[in-house]
């Protein structure tokens, strides 16, 4: 973490010092906003707490509820998600409160006693170590506090509007704030009015009933099952041995899914309530826990289950359902302008809660959205980058759906319905890669290259996250992951492979960088004057030497930036391999060099030599606004 660069702090570091509309923030929700979100859940608070980084964008949250969400239906992190949460700043904390998968076990029928359940594998949750975080289970309102808190300490001081529902919306043709949106108090000394208020961007944030979807003409297509399970959250006595470990059982009364939850004595029951018949009308929603328990001591056979507290419940049927599109823009508007109204999470895409995904793929729907929005509005971008939104994430949403389609399948089936006994785990260890966040690859756009270098940096895919890796920081010859200095900040990341020349040796790097740092073509000289020159782009160097082997004193000083008011000297963009455990060999990178530029939400967009300047130029072009102060 770095802090002092504007002065000297000596109380938390975490909270920035208010700026832009951060200052003197309005309590009242302004009758005009830039960004209007809708709902409070994981899509729209990570989209908050990234908007809430640019300090000169009014953006507001609107929740119905009177307050924070107190009992959070979804509770599975994936490593993905880990990765997010350390770039928004609350990895660290949320890992040291949150249980921790380290492993799976997949109960059977006993052959010897069909009746009884017995353990017949464990399976290691991460075998290609696909991530270095661990994969989680947490409350998820505790990560919604947690991206709330980052909203509140940054410059814009953001924190929700509670109390507010929306009822509808209307789009201009024209105008500064085209989008009208008609909200009615739930609460609050004007609880039952309606008052509207304008916005340039609205996102529908709200839920698989998502009001704002409907608003836009969106379609939710797809199907149901016709299976349902009962869901718990308990406090309870058990003599079954694996009550603490992730678990598969699977019996011949049926089936559960088992997930210990955080704290060290909460677990979560998803329990088989077989099949729903076509003309049961809802009526299985009505199950009550009694018998959701009951089921669950047939399941566990010859355990037991005796719940001491309940802390919470519900019933639900398994259904895969997927909108048309993710914005505004339908039949003749396509083409003709830009998305003004997006939608995103539940309110795209509903599926079972088996795999986990609901809230971790909602979540990078709303980093996605956020960063663009972020770039746009102040004027880093072409409106046309927001039409790489619904391109990008409703593949990534169909892709998601048609995964938990088959693991809910399986996951529903008796013992005897498989014709190999192994299926279910070696299903769920082939796969791990997709559930833990990792398959997501973006096509060619306007922000991601066609790879026709990607030679250079094969352990980086273009489209894929950046798959951090351990370097040394020269400065201070610490010993970090290279990912875990990308903060949530806006910025894009040019990550500068060196060569094997040293330091202030000549070089196809020391051209590159006197480029960057001079060239009216490069994309850091497009950052506007009055801002510090790492403002918009992040240019990282990774030398191939050892630490005690690059000097410094020698390093182009596009590699050392001025910042802050006193201009001082960022020493902590500058690294080194290390010998034990190289970066250059772990990401496949070419010993002549290598640039990898990664988008601000962690996917790399391309890989291009290092002498590639024509290419880089060429790449940023469409991804920067003609209003820039440099043209590229």
């Amino acid at each position: 973490m770095q802090f002092h660069h504007h002065g000297y702090v000596s109380e938390e570091p975490r909270v920035k010092p208010a700026a832009g509309v951060g200052i003197d923030r309005p309590e009242e929700l302004p009758d005009e906003v830039d960004v209007l979100i809708v709902g409070t859940g994981p899509a729209g608070m990570i989209a908050a707490a990234q908007l809430s980084q640019f300090p000169n964008i009014t953006t507001r949250i609107v929740e119905r509820r009177s307050g924070r969400l107190v009992i959070g239906q979804a509770d599975g992190i994936q490593a993905r998600s880990v990765e997010t949460f350390q770039a928004f700043g609350f990895a660290e904390r949320i890992i040291a409160e949150a249980y921790r998968i380290t492993e799976m076990a997949f109960w059977k029928p006993d052959p010897a006693e069909p009746s009884r359940i017995v353990r017949a594998a464990v399976t290691q949750d991460d075998p290609t170590g696909v991530s270095e975080f661990p994969h989680l289970i947490v409350n998820q309102a505790r990560v919604l506090d947690y991206f709330a808190e980052v909203a509140a300490h940054s410059p814009t001081r953001l924190t929700p509007d509670y109390g507010y529902e929306f009822v509808g919306l209307e789009i201009a043709d024209e105008g500064e704030y085209p989008v009208t949106v008609t909200l009615h108090h739930t609460a609050g000394k004007h609880e039952g009015q309606h008052r509207t208020v304008r916005a340039k961007y609205v996102m529908g944030a709200d839920g698989a009933r998502s009001r704002v979807r409907e608003a836009i003409g969106c379609h939710m297509v797809g199907d149901k099952a016709n299976h349902a399970w009962g869901v718990m959250d308990v406090l309870a006595v058990t003599d079954f041995p694996d009550i603490r470990t992730k678990c598969s059982i699977q019996s011949e009364a049926g089936n559960i899914l088992l997930i210990p939850r955080e704290g060290g004595f909460l677990f979560r029951m998803y329990v088989d309530l077989g099949v729903v018949s076509e003309d049961d009308y809802g009526a299985v929603r009505e199950t009550p826990i009694e018998e959701i328990i009951r089921r669950a001591n047939a399941i566990i056979h010859p355990y037991t289950l005796e719940v001491r507290n309940v802390a919470w419940h519900s019933v639900y049927e398994v259904g895969h359902r997927l909108t048309d599109r993710f914005d505004d823009l339908v039949g003749d508007a396509v083409g003709t302008r830009t998305p003004r109204v997006f939608i995103a999470g539940d309110a795209c895409h509903t599926h079972s809660a088996k795999a986990g995904q609901g809230m971790n793929v909602s979540m990078q729907d709303g980093w996605n959205l956020g960063w663009k929005l972020g770039h746009v509005l102040e004027g880093r971008s072409p409106e046309s980058l927001l039409s790489t939104y619904s391109a990008e994430r409703q593949v990534v949403a169909k892709n998601l759906i048609d995964f938990d389609r088959e693991w809910s399948t399986m996951m529903a089936k008796k013992p005897e319905e498989f014709a190999n006994p192994s299926e279910l785990e070696d299903f769920y260890v082939r796969t791990a890669e997709f559930p833990a966040g990792f398959m997501t690859e973006y096509t060619p756009s306007m922000i991601i290259g066609v790879g026709a270098h990607q030679d250079l940096a094969t352990g980086f895919p273009i489209g894929k996250r950046f798959k951090s890796a351990p370097v040394v920081r020269v400065g201070d010859a610490n010993p970090i992951h290279l990912g875990h200095h990308a903060t949530a900040d806006g910025r894009w990341r040019i990550y500068v492979f060196a060569d094997q020349a040293r330091a202030g040796e000549a070089s196809a790097v020391a051209d590159l960088a006197e480029w960057l740092a001079t060239a009216p073509g490069s994309p850091v000289t497009a950052t506007p004057a009055g801002l510090d020159r790492d403002a918009w782009f992040d240019v990282k160097v990774i030398y191939q030497q050892d630490h005690t082997g690059v000097d410094l004193g020698q390093v182009p000083e596009v590699f050392l930036p001025k910042v802050g008011p006193f201009q001082l000297t960022d020493y902590e963009k500058v690294y080194a391999a290390d010998p034990a455990d190289d970066i250059f060999d772990q990401r496949g990178i070419d010993r002549a060099g290598a640039v990898v530029l990664v988008r601000p939400d962690g996917y790399v967009a391309n890989v291009l030599p290092v002498a590639a300047t024509d290419e880089l130029v060429a790449f940023f072009r469409p991804a920067l606004s003609s209003t820039a102060p440099a043209t590229v």
